[in-house]
């Protein structure tokens, strides 16, 4: 299938070309850096075109252009479209875009207004929500949906009001309170870092989210904020909420105050599941740290969150912040923020792939009536043995006549490991040769 992903240099429309690069699609990206472009698409492996008209003519064309950016293109691109493809666009806003698509799609072209709730720091889309918004369903859209669904993505299909109307709280709200709270900090001059020496573990994950919206593409929060005509009365409001709240605080209403918050807090979805779903949060922060805590001087493996680069070696030293590895080459510094701890099963996948194998050749008399077969595999089976083979099984002279010799080579990362097969050997009655 011949996918065209405009804008797809950078951000998600990168993230988007990139992955389905990777499901074996045959993938074109727009920009209109031609520099930057075609740098982006020989890093994945895809196609570069500066020309629009040519990226219309795929089967599937997917706009990931900035809010304000969308309409013209939408203008630009949906007419020139041919008969028997999908055009969808990703932006946060839907009823500008999919009142667009239908209005300059020819007839024959599906329009399907699509929102991933998600930005291009994720590695897949499992777990990801995927709201479709399609005014009709066409062909197209039972095909999405099982792509998505195979991928293991949440899909919710609504209407672009219904949309809208959410994301003025979802995305309007949230992000306008946490880009005021970051602000405020910023103003009354707090040392983030020392604060979060007097917090619990609530207020760190807190800042941890606040941060993780501040650090969004400034220009798309501002566009998300002033296109979508539901939020205005949002903010509103918020404002009138915040102004009501205060005055309680003010006039020393405790009364007013206790019923507003219990309201409130009744109105939110299930508070004990909430609850749970936070104590996960806090636990697996501190239980990923209490297990580095407990390695120091011994071998850990984690990976980086972003790069999925996976570093090995010797735990050093832990700070609050940093862990550093030794790997006999050189000591690695990572943020702790930014690595994900491997279990042993994992760091023993990425040996076997990236450290260089051990080969050796055993020769043990067994009974004639033992099974060669098995007792391979039983090498293969023992805890550091990458693999094992069968080579020769012999019966001569040298030999009882109810004995045979079994020759079996296999691979290992730790040439210690050798102790360990001629000790499974003996112990089944085996003589080494």
């Amino acid at each position: 299938m011949k996918v065209a992903v405009i804008g797809g240099t950078r951000g998600l429309g990168y993230w988007i070309a990139s992955y389905l690069k990777e499901k074996e699609q045959t993938v074109t990206i727009t920009g209109r850096d031609s520099l930057s472009g075609k740098s982006a698409a020989k890093h994945l492996g895809v196609f570069y075109t500066s020309d629009n008209k040519i990226a219309a003519k795929s089967d599937v064309v997917i706009l990931a252009v900035p809010i304000e950016s969308t309409a013209a293109i939408i203008k630009e691109l949906a007419p020139l479209m041919r008969k028997g493809s999908l055009l969808i666009d990703v932006t946060s806003v839907k009823e500008d875009p999919a009142n667009l698509m239908e209005k300059y799609a020819p007839e024959g072209v599906e329009v399907l207004p699509t929102h991933p709730m998600f930005g291009p720091r994720v590695r897949s889309l499992e777990g990801q929500v995927v709201v479709l918004t399609p005014e009709k369903k066409g062909k197209w859209y039972p095909i999405v949906v099982d792509f998505l669904k195979k991928e293991k993505a949440r899909v919710i299909s609504t209407t672009p009001e219904i949309h809208d109307r959410m994301m003025s709280i979802v995305q309007g709200l949230t992000h306008f309170a946490y880009i005021s709270i970051a602000a405020t900090i910023q103003k009354m001059e707090i040392d983030v870092k020392e604060s979060r020496k007097f917090s619990s573990p609530i207020y760190s994950l807190m800042l941890d989210m606040i941060a993780r919206i501040v650090a969004q593409n400034p220009y798309l929060c501002y566009s998300i904020q002033t296109k979508n005509r539901h939020i205005g009365v949002t903010h509103q409001k918020f404002l009138e909420t915040f102004q009501e709240l205060k005055g309680m605080i003010e006039d020393e209403n405790q009364e007013e105050f206790v019923n507003v918050m219990s309201s409130a807090a009744k109105h939110l979805d299930d508070l004990e599941a909430s609850l749970g779903r936070s104590d996960k949060a806090i636990f697996a922060l501190n239980a990923e740290i209490s297990t580095l805590k407990n390695s120091l001087g011994q071998e850990v493996g984690v990976r980086h969150i972003y790069s999925g680069n996976i570093h090995v070696g010797i735990l050093e030293e832990l700070t609050p912040e940093f862990l550093y590895l030794n790997n006999s080459k050189k000591v690695t510094k990572l943020k702790l923020a930014n690595v994900e701890t491997l279990s042993q099963v994992e760091i023993f996948a990425w040996k076997k792939t990236h450290l260089p194998l051990k080969s050796y050749d055993v020769s043990i008399i067994f009974p004639a009536n033992s099974n060669p077969e098995l007792i391979a595999l039983g090498i293969q089976k023992l805890e550091g043995v990458i693999d094992a083979e069968l080579i020769d099984v012999y019966q001569g002279d040298q030999l009882p006549t109810d004995s045979h010799s079994i020759t079996i080579r296999y691979h290992v990362l730790d040439p210690q490991t050798r102790f360990d097969v001629e000790m499974f050997l003996k112990g089944f009655g085996g003589k080494i040769r």
